[in-house]
């Protein structure tokens, strides 16, 4: 699995977002700081428990909750860049990151339905 660029990709992903979010106040610990880490850290942990999977349908599934959790994560820093907790650049960047794994996501779903 660590072979697999999405999963590194998405890692390193998790990384950045623990360190954006560790600035936030302590009132957002149990708001938008855990939902933000969780959505972050499950894009991966989907991706990994799918390799794990006997099948590829089931890889399939799990990327498409990983997926989700990406998209969910979008809106996460959204909102945490209008309320002003992240700065609009730290936000671009970290959704053009997440874009590209979208997009890896999307490319690794259609080619192991090819090969059903």
């Amino acid at each position: 699995m660590h072979d697999l660029k999405i999963w590194n990709k998405a890692i390193g992903l998790a990384t950045e977002i623990y360190k954006v979010t560790a600035d936030f106040p302590n009132e957002e610990k149990y708001g938008l700081t855990s939902q933000i880490r969780r959505s972050a850290v499950s894009i991966s942990s989907n991706i990994a428990e799918g390799a794990g999977r006997n099948s590829s349908n089931e890889f399939i599934h799990f990327l498409g909750i990983s997926s989700g959790s990406s998209y969910e994560l979008q809106t996460q820093l959204v909102i945490a860049e209008q309320v002003r907790l992240i700065d609009n650049k730290i936000v671009t960047s970290l959704l053009k990151e997440i874009e590209e794994i979208q997009k890896m996501n999307y490319k690794l779903q259609q080619s192991m339905k090819q090969f059903k």
